[in-house]
């Protein structure tokens, strides 16, 4: 399972010209699910983003979590994070789980952190076609991959 975090001051999700979510301060979060993840994957993701000290404190050094300062979590699911692009110029797809794993292991993660967090959770629709906007703030981004801890 791959989490793209952008620490952001805003994000939002479009659908169909709608607005469908919003948050300020905190992380838009991006889920990739492997056909092999399961909730231990999930569990180790969803910990380590909840305790992840990037956000700036009074000397303005990445100290703070995403608890410290009460900030938003908007996760949103894109399967094209396992995209493969060893041969010719389309990716290929084919380490992405299907619906039937993914969609119970994104929603496992919109529990967990709700309970991690203690507040909800926005989202955007699962395999819909999503505008997702943003302010980067720093910029700060950073990948993680529960198949590669270090």
């Amino acid at each position: 399972m791959r989490f793209v975090i952008q620490r952001v001051s805003e994000a939002s999700v479009t659908i169909n010209n709608v607005l469908h979510s919003k948050i300020g301060t905190g992380f838009l979060v991006l889920v990739g699910v492997e056909e092999s993840d399961t909730n231990e994957d999930a569990n180790w993701l969803c910990s380590k983003l909840v305790g992840m000290r990037i956000f700036s404190d009074s000397e303005k050094k990445m100290n703070l979590s995403l608890k410290d300062i009460n900030g938003d979590i908007l996760l949103v699911s894109q399967f094209t994070l396992f995209a493969s692009t060893k041969k010719g110029n389309r990716p290929s797809f084919i380490k992405s789980a299907k619906p039937e794993i993914a969609i119970p292991l994104y929603e496992y993660c919109i529990q967990l952190l709700s309970l991690l967090l203690e507040k909800s959770i926005q989202t955007g629709v699962f395999g819909a076609d999503m505008k997702v906007a943003l302010i980067n703030d720093g910029p700060v981004t950073i990948l993680m991959d529960s198949k590669n801890k270090d």
